[in-house]
């Protein structure tokens, strides 16, 4: 891991703090918009990866290959004579 990786990491850590403090902070103002923004975020992603799937789903190309020939099987003799005539020859 270079350093490069782990001070994203510590960008994404004080990013989600500072987010953390402002969401802190509307609530205990009794800010509705608190509230709605991050319930909105999330509704509006989850109906985003909710609407790639089914359009994954609906436009995928999938083209049937034929199934290989079956060949029949013969039957064979499993009676006890036909074992001890095979074992005889």
């Amino acid at each position: 891991m270079n350093d490069a990786s782990r001070n994203q990491g510590w960008a994404i850590c004080f990013g989600a703090g500072f987010l953390a403090f402002l969401f802190l902070v509307g609530i205990l103002s009794e800010s509705y918009w608190a509230l709605a923004i991050p319930v909105a975020v999330l509704v509006f992603f989850v109906l985003g990866l909710a609407s790639w799937v089914g359009y994954t789903i609906a436009t995928i190309q999938t083209d049937a290959q034929p199934a290989p020939p079956v060949e029949p099987q013969r039957p064979t003799d499993t009676t006890p004579e036909a074992a001890t005539d095979a074992a005889a020859s």
